[in-house]
């Protein structure tokens, strides 16, 4: 049962601040847009997460972990809902966020907008790696279908590009 004098939204939403992507472990899912609430009715802990791809992998993964660690905080009645309206968007990343993902090795979104895929040649995405503008994208889909696979032409490396979306 939650206790609701011990376990306010926000005291539960800093428990699960600890809880880092499965995909990529230097940022968490607060931190990527995919905890969208905390919801506390009834004596049980509603948790709001949104996939950052529909089809994601990841997110069995991050309910268990959800409620592994509640569970472990003394929060047993946990559900966990997934939404998918509003669709998860790379504009819920925050500037730091952005700068974990490319010291990690994995290009930011540029803008905030669907990228155009049929003329990725008229966006720069810079190479995490090496910094450089010269790059090209070598297929649409990368480790994840949430991020397309380029290449610097600069330093030689293939890397990861999260997608806007």
């Amino acid at each position: 049962m939650v206790n609701t004098q011990l376990h306010t939204r926000d005291s539960i939403l800093q428990i699960l601040s600890v809880i880092c992507d499965p995909e990529i472990p230097v940022v968490s899912i607060q931190e990527m847009g995919i905890l969208r609430d905390v919801i506390v009715h009834d004596n049980v802990c509603e948790i709001i997460i949104t996939p950052t791809y529909t089809g994601c992998p990841a997110m069995g993964i991050i309910e268990a972990d959800i409620q592994s660690t509640l569970h472990h905080a003394g929060i047993d009645e946990v559900k966990v809902t997934t939404v998918y309206t509003p669709a998860w968007t790379t504009d819920w990343m925050t500037e730091s966020t952005k700068e974990k993902l490319q010291k990690f090795g994995i290009a930011a979104p540029v803008h905030s907008h669907c990228m155009d895929w049929s003329k990725p040649e008229q966006h720069a995405v810079i190479c995490p790696l090496c910094h450089a503008e010269d790059t090209q994208i070598i297929s649409h889909f990368g480790s994840t279908a949430c991020k397309a696979l380029y290449k610097c032409n600069v330093c030689k490396e293939p890397f990861d590009y999260f997608k806007c979306h």
